[in-house]
């Protein structure tokens, strides 16, 4: 028989997760408070909202922060069914696990953060596969982001810049292609698995993205279907502050400059808590072609950045204290 190889004794693995948790809760309150201290934008978005009266404000806000926790439900839903080929996790679960991901992709470049503090709820064998299982269910949200975005970019080209027929007529094929390869490569996400498989050095890793095999269309369709909730939900909280703080704004010209915002936002790399400068910087210039209010494009740019991210954040803190970093033999 094999002598069993030396590890951390279970007292010190449960020092360490302690230790753990405790700097990333004081680093998650320090970047947060260096970040949201005298932010200029929210101020301005504060001011904004109480010049429309206190019945407005407090109905405006309870409603986009209502559905802020019902785009995160729809994602901890999501999170649950494609989980389950890999372990079977309850509703409660998936809630606390998106949310301690929240946290995480606060500090982490283009939220890769959250990966790691979801999975982190799984069990430790189970973890890589959770990592490949979400990225399934982040593939139907870029699908969307891509499609909604590249179509709209073609008529923000057309309609904004003088280009010409012809290179307009281009712009639009080249976005119809762009749109219609990520609808392809959605419904066929298996594919990725055999291309693991051919490439020499990532071919070890393959039992990993085995999984992919095991959802069929009708499951992504399902998967593609609760992101379009979730893509209809924080789009309607862009439309409903902006239709109360800029209520001459034409509505088409407006939805479709959201789903450019969108389309740069998942981009770009960059950090949630940096994010409100792209935002910002993003929706004052497209939503100039439009309106002249671009400070409040800006508040309410920085507003959703807010509740969106930071507020879910900071709730997942508390989440951050039931990882187990070791496995089950910790608490």
């Amino acid at each position: 028989m094999h002598a069993k190889s030396p590890g951390l004794s279970n007292k010190t693995k449960k020092i360490l997760g302690i230790a753990l948790k405790v700097a990333i809760l004081l680093l998650v309150a320090w970047v947060l408070y260096r970040k949201l201290n005298n932010h200029q934008n929210l101020l301005e978005f504060e001011r904004l909202m109480q010049g429309l009266g206190k019945d407005t404000l407090v109905v405006t806000l309870s409603v986009v922060i209502l559905l802020m926790f019902a785009n995160w439900f729809l994602e901890a839903v999501k999170w649950r069914y494609l989980c389950r080929y890999i372990e079977r996790i309850s509703l409660w679960k998936a809630i606390q696990s998106v949310f301690c991901g929240l946290t995480w992709a606060v500090f982490t470049p283009n939220r890769i953060g959250e990966f790691g503090g979801r999975v982190l709820f799984l069990k430790p064998r189970k973890r890589i596969f959770g990592v490949v299982a979400m990225g399934v269910g982040a593939l139907a949200q870029l699908v969307l982001t891509s499609v909604a975005g590249s179509l709209s970019i073609a008529w923000f080209v057309n309609r904004f810049f003088d280009i010409g027929i012809l290179m307009g007529g281009a712009l639009w094929f080249l976005a119809v292609v762009y749109a219609g390869f990520f609808l392809i490569l959605y419904f066929n996400v298996k594919w990725i698995d055999s291309w693991i498989k051919r490439i020499e050095f990532l071919r070890k890793f393959h039992r990993f993205f085995e999984i992919l095999t095991r959802y069929s269309r009708s499951e992504l369709l399902l998967v593609f279907l609760n992101s379009l909730a979730r893509f209809a939900v924080f789009t309607s909280q862009y439309c409903i502050l902006m239709l109360v703080l800029i209520p001459d704004i034409d509505f088409m010209p407006m939805l479709l400059l959201i789903f450019i915002l969108f389309f740069v936002q998942a981009a770009l790399p960059t950090l949630d808590l940096f994010d409100f400068g792209v935002r910002s910087v993003t929706a004052s210039y497209l939503y100039g072609h439009i309106t002249d209010q671009d400070i409040a494009v800006m508040a309410i740019a920085s507003c959703i950045w807010f509740i969106n991210l930071i507020l879910p954040a900071i709730l997942g803190s508390v989440f951050v204290l039931k990882i187990n970093f070791f496995g089950d033999s910790v608490d």
